[in-house]
């Protein structure tokens, strides 16, 4: 763990995939055509956290929805990248935009299109019910499932490893 917490206490910048991550990975399609998603209030609230604490967020996703882009609003996230296949050339983009190193960054995924991001960065990250396989090449994995409090695992991991995390917690007493 002390590893994984040096990797975290680099991070200037977490990237997270969408379906299977910020999700649990399950689509919901309604009559109407439209496709629904549901998102935990806590992860949302731990992304928060780490924008306030200074840690950039960026969105990677391979697909594209609407309710992704009201949430990404919602939540102050100004990079999403939707509807991507290629997540090698957006993050490539992000870490010129930022200009960071790939250590600056963890990754957050679930499944195989992840990993050509997921084997570049600092801190690799797989929530706790990720593809098998991707586990494999993570540096850590969350203890809760993607959608599920996974996101908010890897925002408190980040803040504790900057010193950060006893200070947030206190303005809330």
């Amino acid at each position: 763990m002390h590893d994984v917490l040096s990797k975290a206490a680099q991070v200037q910048l977490v990237i997270f995939d969408v379906d299977g991550v910020l999700t649990d990975g399950r689509l919901y399609m309604g009559n109407d055509g439209n496709e629904y998603k549901a998102f935990h209030i806590r992860d949302g609230h731990g992304i928060r956290m780490l924008l306030d604490s200074g840690v950039e967020v960026a969105i990677i996703s391979g697909r594209n929805a609407v309710s992704v882009e009201r949430r990404m609003i919602d939540l102050g996230i100004r990079y999403a990248y939707l509807g991507i296949q290629d997540k090698r050339a957006a993050f490539d983009s992000l870490l010129t935009r930022l200009n960071l190193t790939p250590q600056q960054v963890a990754y957050v995924g679930d499944d195989l299109i992840d990993l050509p991001v997921m084997t570049q960065v600092g801190l690799a990250i797989a929530v706790q019910d990720a593809d098998p396989f991707v586990q494999q090449h993570a540096h850590w994995r969350t203890p809760s499932q993607g959608g599920r409090g996974a996101a908010r695992d890897v925002c408190e991991l980040v803040l504790e490893a900057r010193g950060q995390l006893a200070a947030v917690r206190e303005r809330y007493l």
